[in-house]
């Protein structure tokens, strides 16, 4: 049992459900890449709205904050502006929750396979102009749900390593670019001219590499390409040679 900042109760029972059953094999797979432009884009071509429920609010939640902070502690005003404060909070929650719920359910039940990048959404809102934009997307929570909702129904979940490069490469012919920035959108590889839509072509790369690993059963980086995880551990094992 819990209380909310909101004054809504929340009460937990532990049940076994037996209407949660694998479902029927399904011949689709699909790759999926996340963003902020669209929440999810799939190897189909699909692109998912992202709603932006924090953006949705702001205004209202800002609002709300500034009047809080007028009221005098300890007063019965400033308890109903803090509670006015966090049902805010808990609609763009709900809202958020609801939405994702419904995509990463009909990802499950059309598809066997789902194929997403292990994104560390930790680091990634370190950067201060993003940090708020991926937070409202909730990118963690978007794989937390495909994961355990493989489980229920009898799917299969690949997590590709977060450093295979799925937006430099040529879903056509392999071609890898050298860099690629965050605003390039569209682009057309110099080895075999195919027009990509960046989000689409990495969510056709994570599809393929994602065969391979449910294939060998092992993470697949390409040749050369080491984490910074694997060069601190190569660096932390060679011995410093002494100085002449």
């Amino acid at each position: 049992m819990r209380l909310e900042p909101s004054g809504r109760w929340h009460i937990s029972i532990l049940v076994d459900d037996d209407t949660v059953k694998p479902l029927p094999q399904s011949e689709k797979s699909v790759g999926v890449d996340v963003g902020i432009a669209y929440l999810a884009i799939t190897s189909d071509g699909e692109k998912a709205e992202n709603p932006r429920h924090l953006t949705k609010h702001y205004k209202r939640l800002r609002r709300a904050q500034k009047a809080l902070s007028r009221k005098m502690k300890g007063s019965r005003n400033r308890e109903k502006a803090r509670r006015k404060v966090a049902k805010i909070h808990e609609k763009i929650k709900d809202s958020r929750s609801d939405y994702l719920h419904k995509l990463t359910t009909r990802l499950v039940r059309e598809n066997q396979t789902v194929v997403v990048e292990d994104l560390s959404v930790k680091g990634m809102v370190r950067n201060p102009k993003l940090a708020k934009h991926i937070s409202d997307c909730a990118w963690g929570e978007f794989v937390n749900q495909l994961d355990y909702k493989c489980q229920w129904y009898g799917r299969t979940l690949v997590k590709v390593d977060k450093w295979f490069p799925s937006s430099k490469l040529c879903s056509s012919c392999g071609h890898k670019a050298d860099s690629m920035a965050l605003d390039v959108r569209e682009w057309t590889c110099p080895k075999c001219g195919a027009d990509h839509d960046r989000d689409i072509n990495a969510a056709r790369n994570l599809l393929a590499v994602g065969h391979t690993v449910t294939a060998c059963g092992a993470s697949v980086r390409l040749e050369g390409h080491c984490s910074r995880e694997q060069l601190r551990k190569t660096r932390k094992g060679k011995k410093q040679e002494p100085k002449s």
